[in-house]
């Protein structure tokens, strides 16, 4: 079973997230600060981290700097989920280096896609 980390500051978001993949057969780890990301991924080794980009404490960009300087986490991909939509907000989210960026409120569909074609591109463990 692939286990995704979802690092997400609202509740009902969280939670959305939580039984959609769920429901999708997906093991799902929730967190709601980004401090708590790297330890959570440490953890956890999740096949996938679904990170909001506006969190208490550190965002979500700076939480993917310390996924990406840790040689054990490095490589987990990483899809930006927030509801930043202005055009400099996604360049600077694509500047960062994350895998993928999805816009809330999500679209469902649209987003097992993402989570699915990442996945399916990863290497299996």
């Amino acid at each position: 079973m692939k286990t995704i980390l979802v690092v997400e500051d609202d509740e009902k978001s969280r939670r959305l997230m939580k039984d959609v993949l769920m429901h999708k057969g997906y093991g799902v780890v929730t967190i709601a600060t980004g401090d708590a990301a790297l330890d959570m991924a440490l953890r956890h080794k999740p096949h996938l981290i679904l990170m909001d980009i506006q969190l208490p404490g550190i965002s979500g960009v700076a939480a993917l700097q310390e996924l990406r300087h840790n040689e054990e986490t490095r490589d987990i991909p990483v899809i930006a989920v927030t509801a930043s939509v202005l055009d400099p907000d996604r360049e600077r989210i694509k500047q960062a280096g994350f895998d993928g960026f999805q816009t809330k409120p999500l679209n469902l569909p649209q987003f097992l896609k993402v989570v699915e074609d990442i996945l399916s591109t990863r290497r299996a463990d």
